[in-house]
């Protein structure tokens, strides 16, 4: 693997784009393969594992230039696939051809995911260059420092707020262009910002919050209303604290379109039923609201909830492209990608493992809720 980025680095920066696009279609072609297709029965999907047994040898052979090596790939892959399917005949060894078959993904789920989190781990217990275990050194001087507590109170304000905000405009939204006319049209209006990179967003808010001095025409739109009106320009990312409300407004200008399409389509799959049933009971608008529809859509409001709060806690492009951390902005994500930049490994594992444990119930909640759902099915 270093080999392969030492020759790529090797090459013009044109070249590379469309040899790293190819690399990661091959990874994902393969975990697609290995869970999709190869498990399928039939004489084409019998084909398709013959072409890889012969392919895949050949590209390891135009890769390393050894014969054995492609031989010896071709022998294994060849068994595998045989054993797997000899094993899965007539579902007599389904676990065992389950297994075969997740393997490759598994593998890759370890390289990509659980050996770097266990080698953060173990740096965040070591000092900056990874030499010598400093045992909680690193966890006393994020917490005893006034600058990283302010930081993980920003995170935490980023979690409370954004999910909350967006989620009740989402579904505020949702219900009322519900079966109006034009509404694919007002969807897409607000979902429109999900097609947005964070940064790109980033960028388009910078310039809405932007202020020049007062003998300069003012090019921030937000700052040229103030001034329109008789006010004073306001540099609006540099007032702290107000300044990080500044930004999550960002991050929920991109996440209400997701949160209305999911609660949207929840809305739908209410059973009319039971929207009549309460017509007839005399209840009036709100209370249908909070007595059938909310009820029927509690499943999609935890999971909009969750996925925003996750993403709330990575936050990290738009901090990083409107004011880098500075003015007391800063979150636990770009902390730690700034301490990293500073060379100091182990106080950023330290910041990516407290990120690490914030995140972890919220996908264990999430978990149980989607088990509790499938029990009720």
């Amino acid at each position: 693997m270093s080999a392969f980025f030492a020759w790529l680095a090797q090459l013009p920066p044109l070249a590379q784009v469309p040899i790293v696009i190819a690399a990661f279609a091959v990874v994902v072609g393969a975990i697609l393969f290995f869970v999709e297709i190869a498990p399928r029965p039939g004489k084409v999907y019998t084909i398709i594992r013959l072409a890889v047994c012969v392919l895949l040898p050949l590209l390891l052979l135009a890769l390393a230039g050894s014969y054995p090596i492609a031989i010896g790939a071709a022998a294994v892959l060849g068994g595998v696939f045989f054993l797997i399917d000899y094993r899965g005949r007539k579902g007599a060894g389904y676990l065992f051809q389950l297994i075969g078959f997740l393997a490759p993904a598994v593998l890759l789920l370890a390289i990509g995911l659980i050996i770097p989190t266990v080698q953060t781990t173990v740096q965040a217990f070591q000092n900056s260059r990874g030499t010598e275990f400093v045992g909680l050194e690193n966890f006393v001087w994020v917490f005893t420092q006034p600058n990283n507590v302010r930081i993980i109170l920003n995170t935490i304000v980023w979690v409370l707020f954004v999910p909350t905000v967006s989620t009740v405009a989402g579904l505020a939204y949702a219900v009322f262009i519900d079966k109006s006319r034009g509404e694919k049209y007002f969807k897409i209006l607000v979902f429109m910002p999900m097609a947005i990179s964070l940064v790109g967003a980033s960028i388009i808010w910078r310039f809405i919050y932007t202020a020049r001095p007062a003998d300069q025409e003012q090019i921030g739109l937000l700052n040229a209303i103030v001034v329109g009106l008789g006010g004073q320009a306001v540099n609006f990312l540099a007032v702290s604290p107000w300044n990080t409300l500044f930004l999550i407004v960002i991050l929920i200008w991109v996440q209400t379109g997701f949160a209305m399409v999911v609660l949207s389509a929840a809305i739908k799959g209410v059973p009319i039923e039971q929207l009549e049933a309460a017509e007839l009971d005399g209840t009036n608008a709100w209370q249908k609201f909070t007595n059938v529809t909310v009820p029927g859509i509690r499943s999609a409001l935890i999971v909009v909830l969750t996925t925003i709060s996750i993403v709330s806690l990575k936050v990290f492009d738009i901090v990083r492209t409107t004011t880098a951390g500075t003015n007391d902005t800063s979150v636990i994500a770009n902390e730690m990608y700034t301490q990293f930049k500073n060379f100091e490994q182990g106080r950023s594992a330290a910041f990516a493992l407290i990120l690490f444990l914030l995140t972890v119930p919220i996908i264990v909640f999430n978990a149980r809720q989607i088990k509790k759902q499938r029990e009720i099915r």
